[in-house]
């Protein structure tokens, strides 16, 4: 076994999270502070429209054409110019227009969300070269992913331009992650081979030549209900990260709570979620051999109740422990979903459509769920919250976590009726 490609994949997990921690849970407060408020959701979503057709015909591509390593480079390449591009234009700007800055942004994240299921196939792959098993050896490597995305997230927090105004609350934030991006490209290109897997068969069916062998998985139906409920699932999984620390950062404007920590560090507060989350994904190889990927997945529904839940009721006074307490969740309900799922999906399918399982997986996930998940808690978060500040009155809070609660307590226990273990999760899925 190669020790060394370890590391190198650790590097590759740093940079990849790294990317998306610079804007993803601050980007709500610059759009706040800039007059855009009310178009966060639109914004969040985009990354779930483009979710549903770039990550799954990336995986066709690198299934076909262009080894995933290479494509992980070229996706991250083009979606760093990207973001740079709208840093710099909201630099010259000042104050934004909405459509010039959502169209960059737009294909920054087009050409970003493909790399999340690449960056696992490109994992997946070398670790299998090398000698390693991927459910033993995938999660500890993939948590410095996640210290990646503190590591951003608190340079964000903390550093200040040069009025010592926080990046947090600026453009900035959209410089750091265009950069990583282009760092990311030069790497991508000395990791080690991963070469398409389908050659051009003379005898393979249109679906085959198109790379859709990966939606005959719906032919199974207990895989068919995994896949719907990813989707269900979904749909919590960019509500926090469009609006927490727009919440978290209310409460400076409340008297009691204006000069309380959490209040002045929203997104120092919010990375707690992402130390938890470290935290997860070490607990994935023993609760996959454990409990199987039934009750992994109820667990990671239930732990979305008590986040959305917890929201609701604190704050950054006498309530922080709740706050801190969602954070913590959010490591098992995150991961428990997201990396468990993804693995799953690669048990259970044979390797010449693993990429492309990978990329449908993301479809359901960050996709078609976090699509309408986003818009509907956007329409919610508009009612409560917005239109009362935009007619002067006093924003309700509380109400859309409660309501986000309900929905992922009715997800969770429709799942725990309808799907069934399967007797042997290593079976492949024809």
């Amino acid at each position: 076994m190669n020790k060394a490609i370890k590391f190198r994949l650790i590097v590759m997990n740093v940079i990849q999270w790294a990317v998306w921690g610079a804007y993803l849970t601050s980007m709500g407060q610059y759009l706040g502070s800039v007059g855009l408020g009310p178009k966060i959701s639109i914004f969040y979503a985009m990354q779930g429209i483009v979710s549903m057709f770039m990550p799954a015909l990336m995986g066709i591509v690198a299934d076909k054409w262009i080894p995933a390593q290479k494509l992980l480079g070229y996706c991250h390449g083009i979606a760093g110019a990207a973001m740079t591009g709208a840093a710099a234009y909201c630099m010259s700007a000042g104050t934004p227009d909405f459509g010039l800055l959502f169209g960059l942004y737009s294909i920054s994240v087009a050409f970003y969300m493909p790399t999340i299921a690449l960056s696992n196939s490109v994992a997946f792959k070398i670790l299998a070269d090398n000698g390693y098993d991927t459910v033993k050896d995938f999660p500890p490597i993939r948590v410095f992913g996640t210290v990646g995305f503190i590591a951003s997230m608190w340079f964000v927090n903390f550093m200040t331009n040069g009025e010592g105004i926080s990046f947090q609350k600026t453009y900035d934030q959209f410089y750091v992650s265009g950069i990583l991006g282009l760092l990311m490209l030069a790497y991508c290109f000395t990791l080690p081979a991963c070469p398409c897997k389908q050659g051009a068969d003379g005898n393979q069916t249109i679906a085959q030549r198109l790379g859709l062998d990966a939606f005959k998985l719906f032919k199974n139906g207990n895989m068919a209900i995994f896949f719907i409920f990813s989707m269900l699932l979904g749909m919590a999984l960019q509500i926090t990260n469009s609006y927490a620390t727009p919440f978290i950062e209310h409460f400076a404007g409340t008297p009691e709570y204006a000069d309380t920590w959490g209040a002045q560090n929203p997104v120092a507060l919010y990375s707690i979620s992402q130390i938890a989350e470290t935290l997860g994904i070490l607990l994935i190889p023993v609760a996959m051999r454990l409990f199987g990927i039934k009750k992994v997945m109820l667990i990671a529904m239930f732990a979305w109740v008590l986040r959305f839940g917890l929201f609701g009721a604190g704050n950054t006074g006498s309530g922080l422990w709740m706050l801190i307490l969602s954070m913590i969740v959010y490591g098992v309900a995150f991961d428990f979903f997201n990396i468990s799922g993804a693995l799953y999906t690669n048990m259970r399918t044979s390797e010449k459509i693993q990429n492309s399982a990978q990329g449908l997986f993301m479809l359901m996930t960050n996709g078609i769920g976090a699509t309408v998940g986003t818009l509907a808690a956007g329409a919610i978060m508009n009612h409560y919250v917005y239109n009362p500040m935009a007619a002067g009155l006093a924003a309700d809070w509380s109400t859309p976590w409660y309501i986000f609660a309900a929905y992922a307590f009715v997800v969770g226990i429709a799942f725990m009726i309808l799907f069934k273990q399967p007797a042997d999760p290593n079976e492949k899925v024809a």
